[in-house]
């Protein structure tokens, strides 16, 4: 399980975020992030960048991508948003199913989109982030 994929839809707000945490978090693993709809070429959101510099994160260079067949095929693992992006992704990436799971799973919740909205909604979605980051990279170290 060395090669994890984080999906939004833009790639600018959520999956950035969870990113640099899961990188924090499992220093040894291949984190990367893409987009369903990747504002491709676009740098991550400046409320996302301000909550991951209170981290001591550093995510100014983040560039935004869309997803892949080939970033599908090389990720052991998917975490996505919401239930519509794990359907997505299973009937669009042959290869996919299986490997795709919210990353709020055990908690049995989606992460809200914050994209347009105040830093209040980022820090929502930044508190659930980390969450389903702790559970997923307790349950990853627990393998590797």
């Amino acid at each position: 399980m060395n090669n994890i994929l984080v999906v939004c839809i833009g790639n600018i707000c959520r999956s950035p975020m969870a990113e640099a945490l899961l990188k924090r978090a499992l220093p040894r693993h291949n984190v990367k992030s893409a987009g369903l709809g990747a504002l491709v070429g676009k740098g991550a959101d400046p409320h996302a960048i301000t909550l991951m510099a209170e981290q001591r994160l550093d995510i100014s260079g983040h560039v935004a991508q869309q997803i892949s067949q080939a970033l599908v095929s090389e990720a052991d693992l998917i975490l996505v948003m919401d239930v519509e992006q794990k359907r997505y992704i299973e009937s669009q990436y042959s290869g996919a199913r299986g490997k795709v799971f919210r990353l709020g799973e055990s908690a049995k919740s989606d992460i809200p989109d914050p994209y347009r909205e105040g830093i209040d909604k980022f820090r929502h979605a930044q508190r659930l982030i980390e969450d389903g980051v702790q559970v997923w990279a307790g349950q990853i170290a627990q393998i590797a």
